[in-house]
């Protein structure tokens, strides 16, 4: 049995959901290690990396969960992670922020993380948003990626270019300072 799960919450945002779970994981005696958190128009969405206590099976964390699912209106899915899953590593290339605005239109997403894919880049987050209020609808993405050793920065910035001629977008690309994290 792996010492560590993964914990997906998602519902109805409302005050209370983190404190909620958090408490739920304490009392099962569980340690918070890692998590993300975001709310995407009225829904909350959380994953949760937790340490569990020697002894507590997955099904057992599930049962004790229960109350606190139903009572913040949540929907909960934990999934045990291995040993070489949980282990944790640090990115081995270089971290960058590619920013994309422009026109909202279909397939941004699809077209710029399939560029970043084939260049065999990571992507450690990725944030999206439809300005409310402008017209037409601006649509934002920010995406967090972990430049591999072996990808020139001057050949994604061409790749990215010619994407956004395509798009008809906006994409930059940012190299992160580490020394300011």
């Amino acid at each position: 049995m792996s010492e560590f799960v993964v914990l997906t919450a998602v519902g109805q945002d409302r005050p209370g959901i983190v404190a909620g779970v958090a408490e739920a994981l304490w009392r099962a005696g569980c340690n918070i290690e890692d998590t993300s958190m975001t709310l995407l128009r009225s829904e909350f969405a959380m994953i949760v990396i937790a340490r569990r206590p020697p002894g507590l099976t997955t099904d057992a964390l599930a049962t004790g969960l229960q109350e606190m699912e139903g009572r913040l209106g949540l929907q909960i899915h934990l999934k045990e992670l291995t040993a070489e899953e949980s282990a944790s590593e640090a990115p081995s290339g270089q971290p960058y922020v590619v920013s994309v605005y422009g026109a909202d239109r279909t397939g941004i997403v699809y077209r710029v993380t399939s560029l970043l894919a084939e260049h065999g880049i990571n992507i450690t987050d990725v944030n999206t948003r439809v300005l409310a209020g402008s017209q037409p609808p601006v649509y934002v993405m920010l995406l967090e990626i972990d430049l591999p050793p072996a990808v020139e920065e001057g050949t994604l910035r061409a790749a990215l270019a010619g994407a956004a001629s395509e798009l008809g977008v906006d994409v930059t690309l940012h190299a992160v300072d580490e020394e300011a994290l």
